[in-house]
């Protein structure tokens, strides 16, 4: 079932998650593929629990030949509960991110370069990466919503955010999150 993404100003994208307690539940089951299927019917790289009003440590994120990253190279399909993330050394990068809550709009982002998630995947399996690049801007971004955090909260010059249409004018409008 494809859910409605709340957009930034929903009190609801302000809220820290709550843990999953329960692994590989009928419930946990229904949710993940509820939200790859709302994540595939946005075309998004990633999505957070709490972006359809579900306040649970739960992110999925991945694709391969997404439209709206070109040139980004794949990063496998993941789910990941209750997220850890540690930083691997003190490289940060700034590139331009879209959200699906904040549709239209593009910020430049700085982020940690590279990074070692942890955590569970629905069934409780341990998981535990280290990644870089796109694959590492993307896991933080799915895992800030986790904490109540708006891309947007982390762009260090305003003057680097704005309206996809008028930043990158040559950009196709389906593409602006």
């Amino acid at each position: 079932m494809i859910h409605e993404i709340l957009k930034m100003g929903d009190p609801r994208l302000l809220r820290v998650a709550e843990p999953v307690k329960e692994f590989g539940t009928p419930e946990l089951q229904k949710l993940v593929a509820d939200m790859f299927d709302t994540m595939a019917a946005a075309n998004g790289a990633g999505l957070a629990a709490p972006q359809i009003g579900v306040n649970l440590q739960l992110v999925i994120f991945g694709f391969k030949d997404n439209p709206r990253y070109p040139d980004a190279p794949s990063v496998p399909e993941t789910v990941l509960l209750n997220p850890v993330l540690t930083p691997l050394g003190e490289e940060t990068d700034d590139a331009w991110e879209g959200c699906l809550s904040v549709p239209g709009m593009r910020g430049l982002v700085p982020r940690w370069s590279k990074l070692r998630y942890e955590g569970y995947d629905q069934f409780g399996n341990r998981i535990s990466r280290d990644v870089e690049d796109f694959h590492a801007r993307v896991v933080q971004h799915e895992c800030d919503h986790l904490n109540g955090v708006l891309y947007p909260m982390r762009i260090k010059d305003l003057t680097q955010f704005g309206f996809t249409e008028v930043l990158f004018p040559d950009m196709d409008p389906n593409d602006d999150d």
